[in-house]
């Protein structure tokens, strides 16, 4: 099966249809105030509006309080829920929509016990740890600590770039990745010649 790709992060409606130009699969819109591409429900409202069918929207949250993803939910409708933080298995059961939940890996984790934690989420998305940040750092981890035989799809995350895309999807043959600042020209701002390299990079891979 081909490698989805989830472009993660997008602030503008420009970049979301630059994405689904492009071929992303999915698009990830930020609920996290600390983030720089946190966006609020409104404007993720009009990005979704604005996009063609059959991409996916995705809404990313980070330790939130179960009425602070209500609230967007009621705003703006995405269709699968990605939670970064401390989450446990039963808040993120508790929206009744499909999720993945992310993983910020470092040695001594264990992936295998994790993903039956969490054995009904859609994915693992697996990501850097990089203290005090949930996501978008721009830094890589070791792929080699991903066990074999995860019972969970995995999305890869974490530093992915034009350059390394077509290696990372060779050794970890993920079901999908997902970028952000590899495909910017500034926080929170997309480049649509880098995300259609990008995608194109997926694309060797999987040949």
């Amino acid at each position: 099966m081909a490698t989805a790709v989830k472009i993660c992060g997008i602030t503008r409606v420009e970049d979301g249809l630059a994405a689904a130009r492009a071929g992303a699969h999915a698009i990830g819109l930020v609920f996290y105030p600390k983030s720089p591409r946190c966006i609020t429900p409104v404007r993720a409202s009009e990005i979704i509006r604005s996009l063609p069918p059959f991409i996916t929207t995705v809404g990313l949250f980070v330790n939130s309080t179960a009425e602070e993803v209500h609230s967007v939910l009621r705003r703006a409708p995405v269709e699968l829920l990605q939670f970064q933080g401390e989450e446990t298995p039963e808040f993120c059961r508790w929206f009744g929509r499909p999720y993945v939940k992310a993983v910020r890996v470092r040695p001594g984790m264990d992936l295998l016990q994790y993903a039956c934690d969490y054995h009904d989420a859609r994915a693992l998305l697996l990501d850097a740890y990089v203290e005090g940040l949930h996501g978008g750092s721009g830094v890589a981890f070791d792929w080699s600590l991903i066990p074999r035989g995860l019972p969970l799809p995995v999305i890869l995350s974490g530093g992915l770039t034009v350059e390394n895309v077509t290696e990372a999807v060779r050794r970890v043959r993920p079901s999908a990745v997902d970028v952000s600042s590899g495909v910017e020209s500034a926080k929170g701002v997309k480049d649509a010649a880098r995300i259609s390299a990008f995608i194109k990079g997926v694309r060797n891979a999987d040949l």
